[in-house]
């Protein structure tokens, strides 16, 4: 995978070297301005979520002291009302219920103190209300425990409630205008952050663009570059196949011409029979004939495949048998059949496969009709159980005789097992029951042979 990447960022180097210089420093301008904007954005927009953090927490912090003095008011009021409640009744539970309230005006101190506690205004403002509250307080203990003269201790109870309370109204004010400026300064904040994100937003389209942008400009010369190169590949493959075909064509040609060329030869040899007396002369010019007229055969029927390495047995086999059945002075009283599966071999041996089925079909012409008898020759390719490819000759003539070895002959039985063991094999001579011989030769070397041309 990284080697067939190098090419292309090779392919990309160049085509960024050249553009001018100029529109390359102009686009990384852009892209490093966008990318800084982005990262000021961001960075922006961090500060700006830690402000509103911290301002929420103010603005929390100065709630919860709005909170606490204004419990701290009404606790006052309750204290003032019990009070006042005591002496007009003098009843017990105004007592009980002013002691409750002077607890919560200590227990609200406690907490306001806690909470001012960060505030130096708002902390010497609160001690001066706690020692006024303070003050008062004993105050109106001592008042209720007197049970002075009730006009007297009203007037003065309630300036000084009215005093504290002026105060504690000023420290809650306070306390609302820090909420109020908080709120305010959240909502600049909020303002701002959307700005950021909007700055980063826009400077993220402006880097997404250029980028974009750079990407389809480099995408257009790659295509057109790619487009190039494809049509150089068309233009390569049409010569190929011009070429292949012009190779064929010659080959063919070839064939033709030493088809036709051997097949003058065994014209000349058909006349140089004819001039002899019938004998051995005649006989062994004749055979050397039908031989040379097989490989002729072979030679001219030979079709090679696309890969121009192999041809298919089906084919030419068959051709070849019909081109024997023709050649013979009397060609209906012996019937040629054939049956070939349709396997694969290489072009060098489809010859040396020809003339061994010629050489099996010539023989059987010869021995097994004597006299002008009639029959029948089956010639048969195939694959047995064992899927070897298997060649097998059958004729239904006068067989061989009780004394005669199947492993015995002349020149053609030599000739067949000589071009047999080119493909490792062997040939099997078998009596048939009905009358004539079968002659079958396994062809393992033929498979192995085929195989290893369709893996080149």
């Amino acid at each position: 995978m990284i080697e067939k990447e190098a090419p292309v960022r090779e392919r990309l180097g160049k085509i960024t070297a050249s553009l001018p210089a100029w529109r390359r420093n102009r686009r990384r301008v852009a892209v490093w301005a966008s990318l800084g904007l982005v990262c000021i954005a961001a960075f922006s927009a961090l500060m700006l979520f830690a402000g509103i953090a911290r301002q929420i927490d103010d603005v929390t912090h100065s709630h919860q002291t709005l909170i606490a003095a204004r419990e701290l008011a009404h606790a006052l009021s309750r204290a003032e009302a019990s009070q006042r409640g005591f002496f007009l009744t003098e009843g017990p539970e105004f007592a009980r219920d002013f002691d409750i309230a002077a607890a919560q005006i200590n227990l609200r101190v406690d907490e306001l103190r806690g909470l001012t506690a960060e505030d130096a205004g708002q902390s010497m403002r609160l001690e001066r209300i706690a020692e006024d509250i303070a003050e008062e307080l004993r105050v109106m203990e001592l008042s209720m425990a007197q049970v002075s003269a009730a006009g007297q201790g009203d007037a003065r109870v309630d300036a000084g409630m009215d005093a504290l309370g002026v105060e504690l109204e000023g420290f809650i004010a306070l306390e609302n205008r820090k909420i109020a400026t908080g709120n305010a300064e959240m909502g600049r904040t909020r303002i701002g952050l959307v700005g950021a994100l909007i700055a980063a937003l826009l400077a993220a389209a402006l880097l997404a663009s250029t980028l974009l942008m750079r990407t389809q400009r480099q995408k257009g010369v790659l295509e057109a570059q790619i487009a190039e190169r494809m049509r150089e590949i068309e233009q390569a493959r049409a010569h190929a196949e011009r070429e292949r075909q012009r190779v064929e064509t010659l080959l063919q040609d070839t064939n033709h011409r030493v088809g036709n060329s051997l097949a003058t030869v065994s014209s000349l040899l058909a006349l140089q029979a004819m001039r002899n007396p019938p004998g051995e002369v005649q006989d062994a010019l004749e055979a050397a004939r039908l031989r040379i007229h097989a490989i002729a055969s072979a030679h001219r029927r030979l079709r090679l495949g696309d890969d121009m390495e192999t041809a298919s047995a089906e084919e030419f086999l068959g051709a070849v048998v019909e081109d024997i059945a023709e050649t013979q002075p009397d060609s209906s009283r012996v019937a040629l059949t054939s049956h070939i599966e349709p396997i694969d071999v290489r072009s060098r041996d489809a010859t040396t496969l020809g003339i061994l089925v010629g050489e099996l079909v010539t023989n059987a012409l010869k021995h097994a009709f004597p006299d002008g008898r009639a029959g029948e020759i089956e010639v048969r390719l195939f694959r047995d159980d064992a899927d070897v490819p298997t060649l097998s000759v059958r004729d239904d003539g006068v067989g061989l005789s009780a004394n005669q070895s199947s492993a015995e002959g002349g020149l053609g039985s030599l000739i067949v097992r000589q071009l047999a063991g080119q493909f490792d094999g062997e040939p099997h001579y078998q009596s048939v029951a009905t009358g004539g011989v079968c002659i079958t030769v396994p062809l393992p070397g033929l498979t192995r042979i085929s195989s290893q041309s369709l893996e080149l």
